[in-house]
């Protein structure tokens, strides 16, 4: 665990086990832990910024650009009604983890709307849906796909 203690820090730096969808230079992409539903990925940045108001617009940009492909794979791994795109600032507005991310949840009508998972996947479940997520980012590289 990296020195802050940053749960997100540590899965950034290999310390933490994590099921890692995607990665580049500025962000980390990987199943969360207690999902809402399957599918439900987690989009942080590398560096550690605890929220909205502290993270350099560079950094927000590399979520939000990391995110359309995200998204488009989520859908067409899970294919849910629609996907909520959530993020949190504060302890108010939801936030658990203090390290900036976004939340990508697949949604299905009739389910209530949770921010939050209440029981924590098993390591198989979430390498599976990891799995079925980086399979539809490879297919999207390979041709054009469906806005």
């Amino acid at each position: 665990m990296p020195s802050d203690g940053c749960v997100f820090c540590a899965i950034a730096e290999g310390l933490a086990p994590a099921q890692r969808v995607h990665e580049d230079e500025h962000t980390l992409a990987f199943m969360d832990l207690f999902p809402v539903a399957e599918g439900h990925t987690l989009i942080a940045t590398r560096g550690h910024y605890e929220n909205v108001f502290e993270a350099p617009e560079e950094a927000l940009a590399a979520v939000g650009r990391a995110s359309v492909p995200l998204a488009r794979a989520v859908r067409d791994a899970f294919r849910p009604d629609g996907i909520s795109v959530y993020q949190a600032n504060g302890v108010a507005a939801g936030q658990t983890v203090f390290h900036y991310h976004m939340h990508l949840i697949p949604r299905h009508d009739g389910v209530p709307l949770r921010l939050h998972g209440r029981e924590m996947a098993s390591e198989g479940t979430l390498a599976g849906h990891a799995e079925r997520i980086r399979k539809a980012l490879a297919g999207a590289r390979g041709g054009p796909r469906e806005a």
